[in-house]
């Protein structure tokens, strides 16, 4: 009876799923992959490894969606470990994977590692670091309104899925969605490894909608430095929980051009190498870099990196073609000579008016060309303290029309230009003006009503009147020419009784 039991025992730990887990990571579900067999823990070899491995680790942890296959942590190093992993994305455990068991080799490699969400993920956005904050609820997804949702929630959420910190938290920011919206309420204190460490509250009230929805934008744990904008820089990465220097080992134009599909900056102008952009900060790492140039984010080719150290100055640069911010155009006058029509702005005839191009400071320099739409007629002008101003000292209808500012620059020895948006400019006639005219217009009816009202007095009392009468008549005469007209009557009077 015994050894039976001890076959069926030895049965049982032979086909029983072996144990796996994530360790080093900033949770449970995040971490450098390792299997437990033969009574210990070996590390998995990062041979062959991807996302369809990391997506069968995930759901034998129960963690939820692979979100990532971040990094390589470590150095390269011997050892026993696992390296003929090969998933289809379909096996429920990773023993499934394997091509001929758990084995005892000896391997020179670094080490596989998996980000997973159990709990939470971002959606619709960008980039993984940014999107709808969405939480898993009874087998599902459920959105989450933005008054339940704080910065010290979103600290937790961007540290869970190996983002940087938070940068943006707003409603609406990435849309409605069409999930359930979750009735509870966060209350992180932000030092969390996971949002369902988090404690919540129960709403009592159920007041929001979809479009309260809650979007958050981490960090991304790439980034340039040091090139006074977003899209030119040393390229840092986030890794092993701090922002680190890239070297330029291996770096070319490739992976610039993933760097500034990934910032959301254009195409790629150029990948410099060694100390363009200054010394850097911080620690530097190696980095080997495989991508093809159609990844969204660096972290999809497959990197390894070596453990950081303190040695600097060739770093890997980046210059992505939208450099530079769009201008802004505005305008103005000092006389009151512009208003605000439906159609947008709109000037005085014969008035003056200012048109202004500026830009954000980020570098010094450049110009700013002044273009009439659908013309020929432009204006340039040099940047002072980033701005120029175009002044037109009287409109009329030829001014009518679109506007652009274009600011160009040279810099990082390349041309640059950035063109604002369109400014609709309607020349149109003063509204004093308008009630000047008026006015005249009436006054002078008014003068040709009364002479001609006097006029017909006047012939009137002639012909069925006498002249006394017909006096009545005739105004501005002043009262002593009136008095002698009188007399003059009554002595005319007087001497035809006489006779």
């Amino acid at each position: 009876m015994i050894p039976v039991m001890i076959l069926m025992m030895i049965m049982s730990w032979c086909t029983a799923d072996s144990p796996v887990r994530l360790v080093n990571g900033t949770s449970s579900c995040s971490g450098r992959v390792e299997v437990f067999t033969k009574s210990e823990w070996k590390r998995v070899c990062d041979i062959n490894w991807d996302m369809k491995d990391a997506v069968v680790v995930c759901r034998q942890l129960r963690c939820g969606n692979a979100m990532a296959v971040p990094y390589r942590p470590g150095e390269e190093r011997g050892g026993k470990s696992i390296s003929n992993v090969k998933c289809s994305g379909n096996e429920s455990t990773l023993d499934e994977c394997l091509l001929n068991g758990y084995g005892d080799g000896f391997y020179h490699c670094y080490d596989a590692s998996v980000v997973c969400s159990a709990f939470v993920r971002l959606v619709d956005g960008a980039r993984l670091c940014s999107g709808r904050v969405e939480v898993r609820s009874n087998q599902s997804w459920a959105s989450v309104c933005e008054a339940d949702f704080d910065w010290q929630d979103a600290e937790v959420v961007c540290r869970e899925l190996g983002c940087g910190a938070p940068s943006a938290l707003q409603g609406g920011l990435y849309g409605e969605g069409d999930c359930l919206i979750w009735a509870k309420e966060f209350q992180c204190k932000g030092n969390e490894s996971l949002l369902l460490d988090c404690d919540t509250l129960s709403r009592k009230e159920h007041t929001c909608t979809r479009r309260n929805n809650v979007g958050l934008t981490c960090i991304d744990r790439t980034r340039l430095l040091q090139g006074r904008g977003r899209c030119a820089g040393t390229v840092q990465l986030y890794l092993f929980g701090d922002w680190v220097t890239l070297m330029d080992t291996e770096w070319d134009i490739t992976q610039a051009a993933v760097v500034c599909r990934q910032l959301g900056c254009g195409s790629a102008i150029s990948a410099p190498g060694g100390s363009l952009f200054g010394n850097g900060t911080g620690q530097v790492v190696r980095g080997s870099i495989p991508c093809n140039g159609s990844e969204l984010s660096l972290f999809e080719c497959q990197p390894t990196f070596t453990s950081p150290t303190s040695s600097c100055c060739n770093n890997a640069g980046v210059i992505c073609s939208d450099l530079l911010q769009k201008p802004d155009i505005s305008l103005a006058d000092s006389m009151r000579g512009v208003s605000k029509g439906h159609q947008g702005p709109e000037v005085f005839r014969g008035h003056s008016f200012t048109i202004t191009c500026s830009i954000q400071p980020h570098y010094p320099g450049g110009s700013f060309l002044l273009t009439f739409i659908g013309s020929n007629r432009t204006q340039t002008q040099p940047a002072v303290n980033h701005s120029s101003a175009f002044l037109f000292p009287a409109a009329d209808d030829s001014n009518q029309g679109n506007y652009s500012c274009v600011y160009k620059i040279y810099i990082f020895s390349y041309h640059f230009s950035s063109e604002s948006e369109l400014l609709s400019l309607t020349v149109t006639v003063s509204l004093l003006t308008t009630t000047s005219s008026s006015r005249a217009m009436m006054m002078l009816l008014a003068f040709m009503t009364i002479t001609m009202a006097i006029v017909m007095c006047s012939l009137f009392c002639l012909y069925f009147t006498n002249a006394w009468n017909c006096l009545l008549c005739i105004p501005g005469l002043s009262y002593r020419e009136e008095r002698e007209q009188l007399r003059e009557y009554e002595q005319e009077e007087w001497l035809e009784t006489t006779v």
